[in-house]
């Protein structure tokens, strides 16, 4: 309690007011008294006239008008709420009137603000042509008629003869010279000893009246105004147009706003509403320091409410014309081309004449005929309204409202890049409950068109575009923007994952390397989508342009996560196998032994569909990597490193996202011989499973798709990679391990040709050409190291088989 009672400074206040309240009292009392004698108060018996003695009548009149204010708000301390109600109703009826006055014209009070303060913005921008200009004229011409008139007067007394004798030798010493050389001038004192010599003048029996010499009044009056525009407009404008006086009335300021911001003719005028709370600074008083913060507070909440509302209507209109330009542009598109060539070429043959009453399809294009100026079409609506709204802006480039700097364009861009980054999500039209999702070729062109529309706002309004645009497709590039929302990359992420691989490994969609695409596989299940579309190098380049090298780097991340998932997982077989495959890796040459130790392998098949998941997943990442290395050609030359070449999208021998990811895996504190232990068996365990692949009829080697029907030749992609990876992070020799594993395979395939009564020898063609992928693929094995371990001419047979069997077909 008793550092609240410091910080509140209660004695201190308690000592001021009792010390103010007494003057209040004394002065209170005093009026009394002069009021009942009139030859007591002076200033009774002075003379005013405001066209005379403008200075003295007014500044007298201000007192009259403060002091009757406090004393009726304080007249009653039991009744000060009411007083200060009325007080405030009083003001209040009056702002209500001009409203109405207003308001029942010229809805025009958007148009008096506005040019009210472009007024002031002129004032202050050509400060030194008004000082020039006034500087003459007080020194030319005002100095002059003050001098004869001050001559031509009969009556002078010495003290106001000094002073008139002092007023044009100031005015005569002004000099342009003293302007171009940057001084300031300061005419106060001028100013106050004409209002002392309005005193001296206005009292009863003064020697000298200044009601006899109207003259006299009329020159320095205009002279007192001159000199203010020399060095005092500021001050001159406060008093002539401050509207200070709105801050205490907020709910009238607003509707004032709502009302103009409905009117599309007023709302060229709007921003002139935030750049009023800048005076509301002026409402303040040294000795009121406890209201500034209120004040302070009230001032750019307004002000920002004013400019988030006219940067929201700006925004909506801009937006709008884009959605209205993308949907012109997506009639363009090729897709809509078939329909067209179509129609022509059934109404050259004559064919499927539209009957009667049919609406024949309108041509993109056609919206842009007009057979009279007098049409005016949406979009001309929209653009008239940008117009209007961006005229707004060009009242000021910026303004300040307690010391905050104000920029109004920058809330248009804040506004926008909110708005646009909810727009391409929009568009992408992700639907998690059936996996549905915009094709990027699509969605990229519908971007370009909104790109190419917002470019067209910078000949509204003074605005970076291209910052703008940069920013969004940043934040679209990474997973969140920077709202914390998700963003087309978290979202093609997610539908790649959990659609197209997801059924990939499934063999629902079968990656397809003569196309170098997944297509979708004649099943009785119908897709929702055309896999061709999404994963073809149309798609995959519209892609790596949406969400270019950072968001393909999230994409690629996630992929490496599930690999390392299953890859665990193969770690798990290998253990549960662990004697029969060390035994295995020693008679891999032995079919007797072989025969043996395969009964006692448990999860050949989990091993085999596990890793072509892996190879699904990693010929999927090679072919957006290559999306990314062709629109990104130019770097070439300037990476020179893998890590650095994979994120530009080139090639690699070693996948160093794959070596990163298998690096970081839990391990069970094994060393990294136990860990090249276990990677070595599951090479063999790949490997002595591969005659199971026979078994399967969807093994079958596909011509059309330059892979098995299966998926099982991303194997080749699975098994050269993961042993890449996996022996780079053991520091062990990638070749010697894979051409132990070319041998055991080569071994275990060639057993498969012993006994041609065994079922597995049906597909047996097919899975000798996935051992010859296995090779082309990798750059640690040639063909002559597979020549070694495999006769050739067993593969030449087995693409013989696959070419008769494809034409036979």
């Amino acid at each position: 309690m008793r550092i609240m009672a410091y910080q509140f400074k209660l004695a201190e206040k308690l000592v001021i007011l009792n010390d103010r309240g007494q003057g209040v009292l004394i002065r209170m009392n005093h009026i009394k008294k002069v009021c009942t004698d009139p030859n007591i108060y002076l200033f009774i018996q002075c003379y005013f006239n405001i066209a005379v003695n403008f200075d003295f009548t007014k500044n007298y009149l201000d007192l009259i008008v403060t002091h009757a204010s406090v004393i009726y708000m304080l007249s009653r301390i039991d009744d000060k709420k009411a007083i200060v109600g009325m007080y405030n109703c009083e003001i209040f009826f009056f702002l209500k009137l001009s409203y109405f006055m207003f308001h029942s014209l010229c809805y025009q009070m958007a148009e008096l603000l506005y040019y009210m303060e472009k007024l002031r913005t002129l004032l202050a921008q050509h400060r030194y042509v008004i000082q020039r200009y006034h500087l003459q004229y007080l020194s030319q011409y005002d100095a002059l008629a003050l001098n004869d008139t001050v001559q031509g007067m009969y009556v002078c007394p010495e003290e106001e003869s000094v002073l008139m004798s002092s007023f044009v030798s100031t005015l005569s010493a002004m000099s342009l010279k003293h302007l171009d050389a940057g001084e300031e001038f300061d005419l106060k004192p001028f100013r106050l000893d004409w209002l002392r010599l309005q005193a001296y003048t206005s009292i009863s029996k003064a020697p000298l009246a200044l009601k006899d010499y109207p003259e006299l009044a009329k020159v320095m009056n205009m002279a007192q105004f001159h000199t203010r525009m020399m060095d005092n407009v500021n001050e001159l404008l406060c008093e002539t147009a401050d509207l200070s006086i709105l801050c205490f009335h907020a709910r009238v300021f607003e509707k004032l706003f709502s009302q103009s911001s409905e009117d599309v003719s007023m709302q060229r005028y709007l921003t002139a509403f935030p750049v009023i709370c800048s005076h509301f600074s002026q409402c303040l008083h040294p000795l009121c320091p406890e209201e500034t913060e209120d004040i302070k507070n009230q001032s750019l909440k307004l002000c920002v409410t004013f400019l988030e509302e006219i940067s929201r209507q700006t925004c909506t209109v801009v937006l709008e014309i884009c959605a209205e330009q993308c949907n012109l542009h997506e009639k363009l598109l090729p897709k809509h081309s078939a329909e067209t060539i179509s129609t022509a070429r059934n109404k050259k043959l004559k064919k499927s004449l539209p009957k009667k009453g049919d609406v024949p399809k309108e041509k993109p294009g056609t919206e842009s005929l007009r057979k009279d100026r007098v049409i005016v079409t949406n979009l001309d609506k929209m653009h008239q309204a940008l117009t209007e709204l961006c005229a707004s802006y060009s009242i000021c480039a910026d303004f300040t409202v307690f010391k905050h700097i104000i920029v109004p364009a920058e809330f248009l861009l804040a506004q926008l890049e909110i708005r646009l980054n909810k727009v391409i999500v929009q568009m992408a039209n992700y639907k998690q409950r059936t996996h549905e999702i915009a094709r990027p070729s699509d969605l990229l062109a519908g971007i370009q068109a909104y790109v190419t529309s917002l470019h067209s706002l910078s000949c509204y309004i003074n605005i970076d575009v291209t910052r703008l645009v940069k920013s969004v497709l940043l934040q679209q590039m990474q997973p969140l923007d920077s709202y914390g929302a998700q963003t087309i990359t978290t979202l093609y992420t997610n539908w790649f994952l959990e659609g197209l691989l997801r059924q990939a490994s499934r063999a629902l969609i079968v990656h397809c390397p003569t196309t170098q695409c997944f297509v979708n596989q004649n099943t009785e299940n119908e897709q929702s989508f055309h896999a061709e579309e999404y994963s073809d190098i149309c798609g995959l380049r519209s892609l790596a342009e949406l969400i270019g090298p950072f968001g393909l780097k999230f994409l690629n991340e996630n992929l490496m996560w599930h690999i390392i998932s299953q890859v665990g997982e193969l770690k798990k077989l290998v253990s549960d196998n662990m004697d029969a495959l060390v035994q295995m890796r020693a008679n891999y040459e032995n079919p007797e032994a072989m025969s043996d130790l395969q009964k006692k392998l448990t999860g050949s098949e989990n091993v085999l569909k596990r890793m072509t998941i892996v190879g699904v997943i990693l010929s999927f990442s090679s072919m957006i990597q290559d999306a990314l290395e062709e629109v990104n050609v130019s770097i070439y030359v300037t990476l020179g490193v893998y890590e650095m070449a994979s994120a530009a999208g080139l090639p690699c021998e070693i996948d160093p996202a794959l070596v990163s990811a298998i690096a970081n895996m839990q391990t069970d504190n094994s060393s990294i011989e136990e860990e090249f232990k276990i990677t070595c068996l599951l090479l063999v365990f790949i490997a002595v499973s591969l005659p199971t692949l026979c078994l399967d009829p969807n093994s079958f080697y596909s011509r059309e798709h330059g892979g098995h029907q299966n998926n099982i030749h991303c194997l080749a992609t699975a098994v050269n990679h993961l042993a890449a990876a996996m022996f780079t992070v053991q520091r062990k020799n990638i070749q010697t391990q894979l051409q132990e594993f070319l041998k055991v395979a080569s071994s275990i395939l060639l057993q498969l040709g012993q006994n041609v009564e065994r079922v597995e020898i049906k597909n047996r063609d097919s899975v000798y050409l996935l051992l010859h992928m296995i090779v082309e693929q990798s750059p640690f094995l040639s063909q002559d190291m597979l020549e070694m371990c495999f006769p050739y001419v067993l593969l030449r047979n087995a693409y013989r088989e696959w070419v008769t069997q494809s034409v036979t077909d």
